[in-house]
């Protein structure tokens, strides 16, 4: 008996999941479209916003879904809430540097944080979850740092919005994996562990009269008000995703994002790209080619292994 085969349910189960995996990681993709209509906004201004109306709709969100307000983990575990503390720490700097890339012009750079991401996993795992990569996943890790400092010495640049997106997100899901709580609870703490400090920001930048809420057009007003939605919109659908589709499957669809903000970049806002920055790019995306590459043929071994054990 293969142990792969999938029954007619599983198949539709796992369709839905790729859909809705695609749309979260194409709407993730497209943020920047969105954070360009902003641009007349301080990006600390934005994140303030962010973390505010992100906090409401999840709450509103936890109360129709019929969620505990405190997660009882809290209580099970202190530790937890010190681990969210640093959590919604690392998310609000991984927001505002995106958000700073998108509205200054450095959308290209943002998407090499999220194409490296994966890659800096590994090394995370490996020094905290005491994880053994693979000798293909080293060379895969090897060309990335390759690429990267090529970008640094060759193009005469520090690539620091990148590696800051891909620190603050790489050891926000190291965090996040440790904890018991799920996406829409993870994120509803975080943001109200947040929003405090985000409201008094807000307060402040009105006291210095450089609060554009309550001052500029009413689309900027919606666009900041409705930033709660952007933000938790593809974060459920990829909670629906990762119940239906096997890890490996959202392997292959992370890089949908970071794709499309490349593209963006290049195409739409007419960014930069110069030949130093293709062979610094080239390696890494070489280096995801080659990690991808080693994934598929390790699948592929612990297929036969397993298909081998089922005829014995």
């Amino acid at each position: 008996m293969n142990a792969f085969i999938y029954t007619s349910h599983d198949q539709e189960r796992i369709m839905k999941g790729t859909v809705y995996g695609i749309a979260a990681y194409t709407l993730w993709g497209l943020f920047p479209m969105y954070w360009k209509l902003l641009d007349q906004v301080s990006p600390i201004e934005i994140l303030g916003h962010r973390i505010v109306w992100s906090f409401v709709l999840l709450l509103i969100l936890l109360r129709l879904l019929k969620y505990t307000i405190i997660p009882p983990q809290f209580k099970q575990n202190p530790k937890t809430l010190r681990v969210s503390f640093l959590a919604s720490v690392l998310l609000a700097g991984n927001w505002l540097t995106f958000i700073f890339a998108v509205t200054s012009g450095y959308i290209v750079e943002a998407s090499l944080g999220y194409f490296i991401n994966p890659l800096f996993s590994i090394i995370l795992g490996m020094l905290f979850l005491h994880e053994r990569p693979r000798s293909g996943q080293w060379f895969a890790i090897a060309l990335a740092i390759a690429g990267v400092l090529y970008l640094t010495f060759m193009y005469g640049s520090f690539p620091w919005i990148a590696l800051t997106l891909t620190f603050t997100f790489g050891v926000y899901g190291l965090l996040r994996k440790t904890m018991a709580l799920n996406s829409l609870q993870g994120l509803f703490v975080e943001t109200g562990l947040l929003s405090l400090p985000a409201v008094l920001l807000l307060l402040f930048l009105e006291s210095k009269s450089i609060l554009q809420f309550g001052q500029a057009s009413l689309s900027t007003h919606l666009l900041l008000i409705t930033a709660g939605v952007v933000t938790a919109t593809p974060l459920l659908l990829f909670a629906g995703s990762a119940r239906r589709v096997p890890l490996t499957h959202l392997g292959f669809l992370q890089y949908l994002a970071p794709t499309l903000q490349f593209l963006l970049g290049i195409f739409l806002y007419h960014e930069p790209f110069s030949q130093e920055r293709l062979t610094g790019f080239s390696l890494i995306w070489l280096a995801i080619l080659v990690y991808m590459l080693e994934g598929a043929r390790s699948r592929q071994r612990r297929k036969q292994s397993a298909d081998a054990n089922c005829y014995e």
